[in-house]
């Protein structure tokens, strides 16, 4: 992994741009704007996991040997080493969540740009951050409701088993942080996974909340 800190700059893509957004250490979450009939490269993580979490419009996602749809407030998890590649079928705004972060661990396959066998975008493709460029803020229990492309967000310091049993099909959460374990130990749910809240209030009740356990909420 480089040094490069990326918390304050823009980073320029050929379909369209990609900025850090938060991250702690567990989990790093990145925004991105894909523009209509653009396309990603078809591109694996070869250590790390990542989701992506569409926000507003539509994007196509392709893998080797199949494709799916995407729409807000659609959410879907690709492990470590899964080629795929996100072409935008309107103007699309997304969260991409990371864990663990590194932005060098890229392969890319093939690339409509030119970019096949390339590492990550070096400095010169940044921009600096301004004032328009959401950063979320640190969780907290009474957090602020912030308004993104038309979703509503809420970072939530989860202060017991509770929290996590109140929402339901159409709510999102993001664990940055914690999560939820058997009582040996073993994590159900870890930094970095997404979930919606009918499934997470089925789970949450049968185990323990790790300590300092965080939660983006995410509904339009």
């Amino acid at each position: 992994m480089n040094n490069i800190d990326y918390s304050n700059v823009v980073v320029k893509k050929p379909w369209g741009h990609e900025y850090l957004c938060y991250r702690n250490g567990e989990v790093a979450i990145w925004f991105l704007f894909i523009k209509s009939g653009e396309s990603t490269s078809m591109h694996c993580h070869p250590t790390k996991n990542t989701g992506l979490v569409v926000l507003d419009g539509e994007i196509e996602l392709s893998f080797i040997r199949n494709k799916l749809s995407l729409v807000g407030l659609d959410k879907i998890h690709i492990f470590r080493a899964r080629f795929h590649s996100s072409r935008a079928i309107s103007n699309a705004f997304l969260f991409e969540v990371e864990a663990p972060e590194d932005k060098e661990d890229l392969v890319r396959l093939d690339d409509n740009y030119g970019r096949e066998r390339k590492g990550y975008e070096g400095k010169e493709f940044f921009e600096e951050k301004n004032a328009d460029h959401f950063w979320l803020e640190n969780p907290s229990k009474d957090p602020n409701d912030v308004v993104l492309h038309g979703c509503h967000l809420k970072h939530i310091l989860v202060p017991d088993v509770n929290e996590l049993m109140q929402y339901g099909e159409d709510d999102l959460l993001v664990f940055t942080k914690g999560g939820v374990a058997t009582e040996n130990e073993k994590k159900i749910l870890c930094a970095g996974d997404i979930v919606d809240g009918h499934t997470l209030s089925k789970i949450a009740p049968k185990f323990k909340i790790i300590h300092e356990t965080s939660i983006l909420h995410i509904k339009k």
